[in-house]
């Protein structure tokens, strides 16, 4: 905080609260509830992607109350406004799943309008859902007015057949019912038992890989990143952030100064060490693109290289967000990471301090299995790997975490859409050895590029997970895992060679050589694609149209500029 015979700055707000021709706007603020005295006050932005559409965030709006009794404790005033959300897992599946990324950019636009509108001097946001999480990382980079970023926290698990279960089980489900491996009344059960409470989806998925990238980019505060969503501790922890946002406010602590090159480096080290969504190169990519950092897939692979795979946490390992938050949360990897050099130790975080002294007295946690020594990890390389060849020119993403890092070489089995796929999976018409090719799913194609869990989670729940692989110029869920390529680019609505293939072509998956090809002659390629004919636009009017018309490349994150 500021000292006391100091004023806290108000830089933007003055605009508003100020002079004889301001009266009007003060009239408005004094019947939300402001006092003569707070309307000398900075005021600051809480925005909360609050809703009950899913649990992911459910309770945000109390998280948002708490931050703003910080923020008054500080010497300021909050002011909250809420923006959308959308749920991946109601929306998977099925003609939904084209809003998902979509609402990436309405919740950084909604949240750049309103700040730019009113005038406010800081900004808190809290997110839950996939996409909420990046689309306020990104409107915070894009405003650089000071702020901090607090996640909502993640769901604890479930208790099914004497184990612990999640959203990926339910939907790995659906693969086993179909294949006549789970009885009506279990796949019930599961459904009835997997979500228990308030929180984002419980594994090392998007949300809690976005969350725990928010610590390392050191926009949220140390250790916030694994609190449950029902934990008590979340009330003193939102609280401190509404402290930590008028402190960065006294201090002129703008996203600028902390979201440099050396923390996404940082968020990339620990996004591989995690084993995190591939969608995190989509949204580091995004966000470094409002921060006007320059970020490329190429350092993605870099610092793969060079970064140990350590936890064991699901999709592919034993355990959740909340088992890592019991043992000391995301600043244990962390710590783990700067003690062998991986991690820019001197980048500043929104606390004031850098990296190195917000880990001070950080500890590695002895008699767990949760977090691997980093001499002894999981795997000497990250969890992410980026691909290219004559199927990829411009790149596409592989997860490796959990062991894929072997060569696969099949016959393609081409689908148009999602929907097709999923039919011949559930239905059998899929046999092993098959590189399975979903295209006409990108950013501009799709539009929306679906993630694709409920297709990936049936070829593992009929039994075809070491069997097959899929390829997509679409996205995947965080919790899917398993051999699957994607972020194809450029995808097939752009040009990109994934429209040229045919049932039967040869494919080549290699992330050990970092190779995505099809045994095809420059020439074949070039003569197929000059016959390839776009399909017509699913979308005319509306959000969907305008958005497939702006969005570019998901080598590029996927952004609307």
């Amino acid at each position: 905080m500021a000292p006391p015979d100091r004023p806290l700055p108000r830089p933007r707000s003055r605009e508003v609260t100020e002079g004889a021709a301001r009266a009007p706007a003060r009239a408005m603020l004094r019947a939300v509830g402001l006092s003569e005295e707070d309307l000398g006050k900075p005021q600051i932005g809480v925005a909360a992607a609050a809703n009950e559409v899913t649990p992911c965030n459910m309770g945000l709006a109390a998280q948002a109350d708490w931050a703003k009794q910080g923020v008054r404790e500080a010497g300021a005033v909050g002011l909250r406004f809420d923006t959308i959300a959308v749920s991946d897992a109601i929306s998977m599946g099925h003609e939904g799943m084209h809003a998902s990324l979509v609402s990436r950019e309405v919740i950084a636009d909604s949240v750049e309008t309103v700040m730019h509108a009113e005038r406010m001097d800081g900004l808190i946001t809290i997110a839950g859902c996939d996409k909420s999480l990046p689309g306020m990382l990104m409107a915070a980079a894009r405003l650089d007015v000071p702020s901090v970023f607090l996640y909502g926290g993640t769901i604890l698990p479930g208790f099914f057949q004497e184990h612990d279960v999640n959203i990926q089980d339910v939907f790995e489900a659906v693969g086993s019912h179909a294949a006549g491996q789970m009885s009506d009344e279990e796949l019930l059960e599961l459904e009835q038992k997997a979500c228990p409470g308030p929180g984002s989806c419980a594994g090392m998925f998007t949300a809690n890989t976005m969350a725990a990238i928010s610590e390392a980019l050191g926009m949220a505060l140390p250790g916030s990143a694994s609190v449950p969503n029902a934990d008590p501790r979340r009330e003193e922890l939102a609280v401190e952030v509404g402290r930590a946002a008028v402190a960065a406010l006294a201090a002129d602590l703008r996203p600028s100064r902390i979201l440099t090159r050396e923390a996404f480096e940082n968020a990339i080290a620990l996004t591989m060490a995690l084993g995190g969504s591939t969608n995190a190169v989509l949204h580091l990519l995004a966000i470094a693109h409002e921060a006007r950092v320059d970020l490329s897939l190429e350092d993605f692979d870099r610092v793969s290289r060079r970064t140990p795979h350590l936890c064991d946490l699901r999709p592919f390992g034993k355990y959740v967000m909340s088992d890592l938050d019991r043992i000391g949360g995301v600043p244990v990897v962390m710590r783990e990471l700067l003690d062998h050099g991986l991690l820019h130790a001197d980048a500043l975080t929104v606390t004031g301090r850098s990296v190195a002294e917000n880990l001070e007295g950080v500890t590695f946690p002895v008699g767990q299995d949760i977090v691997r020594r980093a001499d002894a990890p999981f795997m000497q390389e990250g969890g992410i790997v980026v691909l290219r060849g004559n199927l990829a020119p411009d790149g596409a993403v592989m997860k490796t975490a959990g062991g894929n890092v072997r060569r696969f070489e099949a016959p393609a089995r081409v689908f148009e859409t999602e929907q097709d796929a999923m039919d011949a999976v559930t239905g059998g018409g899929v046999q092993p050895n098959t590189v399975i090719v979903i295209r006409n799913e990108g950013p501009a194609g799709g539009p929306g590029m679906r993630e694709m869990l409920a297709v990936t989670a049936a070829v593992k729940g009929v039994g075809l997970g070491a069997d097959v692989a899929l390829i997509t110029d679409g996205r995947f869920s965080g919790a899917t895992h398993g051999y699957m390529v994607a972020h194809i680019a450029p995808e097939s609505i752009r040009g990109g060679p994934i429209g040229a293939l045919r049932d039967g072509d040869r494919i080549v998956i290699d992330p050990v050589e970092r190779v995505l090809s099809v045994e095809l002659s420059d020439a074949e390629l070039e003569a197929r694609l000059g016959e390839w004919k776009a399909p017509e636009p699913r979308y005319t009017r509306g959000v969907l149209a305008k958005y497939a018309k702006l969005v570019g490349s998901a080598a590029r994150g996927a952004v609307c500029d």
